[in-house]
């Protein structure tokens, strides 16, 4: 797969700490909600490093969007959330990955997404292609973070709800919750995914991104609660690499 060489051309500030490029990349071949791409980074004496980083949104042409974490002490995020401006060059391959995806023309079946932190990159993916493409599968996201205040996309997902042809978003909050919630803050359980997901019996393809412990869980939670483990798609990421074959680097 050849490393192609984007420009920046725009910077959406998601989070204090998140940051969505937006690269024009001359000649790319185009890809699905739910794939990733590598980025890599040259410094002056030559060493290279790069990382994983899945695609924000569906393909548009030659222009490709990934949000990036910024990660302390990391080689290459905060190099892209802090240094990258408008104009410079970044080295990147893709897409890859064939099997964390969802297609607009494929099956007419629910979709359940779960998202754990900076894990909802890819399925918000999913959701603009669905919006893209006029699609009327019904989606749900349960989307599980800190507090509200690390939310990506937020003003987007405000604006979207039950209204959006069958798009429904429930949040869980883990340690800070918004002014007058009414719920403690705890982490996600069954109950959440009984409650705002979808029926075992529906068959809905689920996709659960976020990092491995959180994933493990819900794709254990799912499978209690008689979904098909064949339907539950799950990717994965630490704090260091790649945890597993559809893992994503965070440094």
């Amino acid at each position: 797969m050849a490393w192609r060489v984007g420009r920046l051309a725009a910077v959406v500030d998601e989070t204090p700490s998140a940051r969505t490029l937006v690269l024009d990349v001359p000649g790319w071949p185009g890809h699905l909600a739910g794939q990733r791409v590598d980025i890599r980074l040259t410094a002056a004496d030559g060493y290279r490093a790069s990382r994983a980083y899945s695609l924000a949104a569906p393909a548009n042409g030659d222009r490709v969007a990934v949000t990036v974490q910024r990660v302390p002490g990391g080689e290459v995020s905060p190099y892209l959330t802090e240094v990258f401006a408008v104009g410079d060059p970044v080295e990147l391959r893709g897409p890859i990955g064939g099997w964390f995806v969802w297609r607009p023309d494929g099956p007419p079946d629910p979709v359940l997404l779960v998202a754990g932190g900076s894990g909802i990159v890819p399925l918000m993916a999913m959701v603009r292609a669905r919006r893209a493409a006029g699609s009327r599968v019904p989606f749900r996201l349960v989307y599980a973070l800190r507090g509200p205040g690390e939310t990506y996309y937020a003003a987007e997902l405000r604006a979207r709800g039950p209204g959006d042809g069958g798009l429904d978003v429930a949040y869980v909050y883990s340690r800070d919750i918004p002014a007058g919630w009414g719920r403690p803050p705890r982490r996600i359980t069954g109950a959440d995914l009984a409650t705002a997901g979808w029926p075992a019996d529906f068959a809905p393809a689920c996709y659960v991104c976020g990092p491995t412990g959180f994933v493990e869980t819900v794709a254990d939670l799912l499978v209690d609660q008689g979904h098909d483990p064949s339907r539950v798609r799950t990717e994965r990421f630490g704090p260091t690499g790649p945890t597993g074959p559809t893992g994503r680097d965070a440094g």
